[in-house]
């Protein structure tokens, strides 16, 4: 008489379906939130007909600047952490997004390089690195949150990049003003909405 055995299932040992890792933006948000909040600031400050705070000249752009390159490395290292182990499209697409924020920048110096020139106008960087700048950024937030998923990144893009032309329409210090208190008070919201929608992650199930 032959017996009939059941045969367990066989554990491949494959690991079940990765969920993408998320790129935590709280670091990157505080240090553009501290360009425009100091920045900006400074400039708003500084200028005008009767100017709260006697600056030097090179202070304010200097504080943005700073400000704005420690939220790019800042953003970078985030992108890169969030891709330890990533499937190679993911890693392509974090490159491609990496690489348009250098042709970015680099194209908008080349224009207000070129236009203040051709306007004989060097006085016009003042008022569009400012804005530009803001531009920019709110443009490609637009599109990493578009790739990533990311509501409240594509929602801030929107923001910036709106705030931002729109503050052309004002003089100094009004356009330093308004970069600042729509700006920095923006990153500011996102870097708190941010630790929520991280823990909304954590808490919800994974497949």
């Amino acid at each position: 008489m032959t017996s009939t055995t059941t045969v367990p299932p066989v554990d491949t040992g494959a690991p079940a379906t990765r969920r993408p890792h998320e790129v935590d933006n709280r670091a990157a948000y505080a240090g553009f939130g501290l360009a425009y909040l100091l920045g900006h600031g400074a400039a708003a400050a500084s200028h005008g007909d009767t100017p709260v705070l006697g600056l030097p000249g090179w202070l304010p752009s200097a504080l943005l600047g700073t400000g704005l390159v420690t939220g790019i490395v800042l953003a970078t290292t985030a992108v890169l952490r969030s891709q330890r182990g990533a499937p190679a499209p993911e890693i392509l697409s974090g490159r491609l997004l990496g690489t348009a924020w250098i042709a970015a920048f680099t194209a908008l110096a080349l224009a207000i390089t070129g236009l203040t020139s051709v306007l004989d106008a060097p006085e016009l960087q003042s008022v569009l690195w400012p804005a530009g700048s803001g531009l920019i950024v709110g443009l490609l937030y637009l599109a990493e949150g578009a790739v990533r998923r990311n509501v409240l990144h594509y929602g801030l893009g929107i923001w910036l990049a709106l705030t931002s032309a729109a503050a052309l329409s004002f003089d100094a210090p009004g356009l330093h003003w308004v970069l600042t208190v729509a700006g920095g008070g923006a990153y500011a919201l996102a870097t708190a909405l941010e630790a929520r929608r991280l823990r909304s992650l954590e808490d919800a199930p994974h497949d």
